[in-house]
């Protein structure tokens, strides 16, 4: 996008608008039969298995056999389960991680009720658990987080031989590593880790032959994808139709066409749709006049500008800004 407000290209732009802030952990290391059923939660979690193997159910979806290096992620679930078998009867997940010690929860034969084993049974290193799972949970602001959540279905698999399945096996190994040891700066570089495992995540999934609808799916489409990222790297600039259209190489008619058919909307709609997030966020934040961010998201005046931003918020921007302030919001870091 323009300079002004820093963004490069649609993923970057989302993640910039989600704010996104991470709760790593706690890890789950177990053996012999187990279960564990995890109530529905917003947003976005993400996990891979470091060792062993496990079952994830998930309402409305067959169990899935996750293996060694495998990753998934869950996108707004329904309630799911985590277990040793498809028959293993499951008891609820939330007093067990509320047993967590030093990141880690522990659970096997000798754990009989609602509590998890002792430490010092079974650890990352000690060989003796079957499984070694790590786990992150991704929040956004709300006030964005459809831009991501709605183009993501419950549950995305990647294996460890697929395409992108090395490189998130290797992230997962990392993170799992800083989970592991109390070292300077760990909760800053779990945080990173877990965003760029996001990432990855998303690019293996718009990869996918199933491919997603909407801007993640799109950018996958040669002349699309190129439109898309043309407009972001630059959204002060006055983009036209027949400009987009050259970028894709397509006739403007072909051009509009096939860009509803792949995100949705029309172009141009696209367009002021995004200019008007990115507006949100940086009033919302208090980081531009309105005459800077009028001409930051591509209008020659702050009048046509706040017409735009009424339409499509429904207050001005000014009334916008004050009742930002007003309201505590998200830390500007995403923590």
């Amino acid at each position: 996008m323009s300079s002004v407000l820093g963004f490069r290209d649609p993923v970057a732009d989302a993640i910039g608008l989600l704010r996104p802030r991470t709760v790593i952990g706690p890890s789950l290391l177990a053996a012999g039969e187990w279960a564990l059923r995890f109530d529905p939660f917003l947003h976005v979690r993400i996990g891979g298995l470091v060792r062993g193997t496990c079952w994830l159910i998930l309402e409305g979806h067959e169990p899935v056999l996750l293996r060694e290096g495998d990753t998934f992620m869950l996108g707004n679930p329904p309630p799911y389960v985590l277990a040793s078998s498809p028959g293993a009867s499951p008891r609820p997940a939330g007093p067990v991680l509320a047993g967590a010690e030093d990141g880690f929860v522990r659970i096997g034969p000798e754990s009989i009720g609602p509590e998890p084993i002792g430490p010092g049974s079974i650890g990352p290193e000690s060989g003796e658990d079957d499984l070694y799972l790590c786990v992150g949970h991704i929040a956004f602001d709300d006030r964005n987080a459809a831009l991501l959540t709605d183009l993501l279905p419950s549950l995305v698999i990647v294996r460890v031989a697929d395409p992108h399945g090395g490189r998130l096996a290797q992230l997962i190994d990392l993170l799992a590593t800083e989970v592991g040891v109390a070292a300077a700066g760990g909760p800053l570089v779990q945080n990173h880790l877990a965003q760029i495992l996001l990432v990855h995540m998303l690019r293996a999934h718009a990869a996918q032959t199933d491919r997603p609808t909407g801007w993640l799916g799109a950018l996958n489409e040669d002349g699309i994808g190129a439109a898309l990222r043309a407009v972001h790297a630059d959204m002060a600039h006055s983009w036209s139709l027949k400009e987009l259209a050259e970028i894709s190489h397509m006739s403007r008619s072909a051009f509009a066409q096939a860009f509803k058919s792949h995100v949705g909307t029309p172009p141009l709609e696209y367009l002021i749709q995004w200019r008007m997030s990115l507006a949100r966020d940086a009033l919302a934040r208090d980081t531009l006049s309105i005459s800077q961010l009028a001409r930051a998201t591509g209008y020659q005046s702050e009048s046509a500008f706040s017409t735009a931003f009424r339409r499509v918020v429904g207050s001005s921007p000014a009334q916008f800004r004050n009742q930002a302030r007003q309201q505590p919001g998200p830390a500007a870091d995403g923590s």
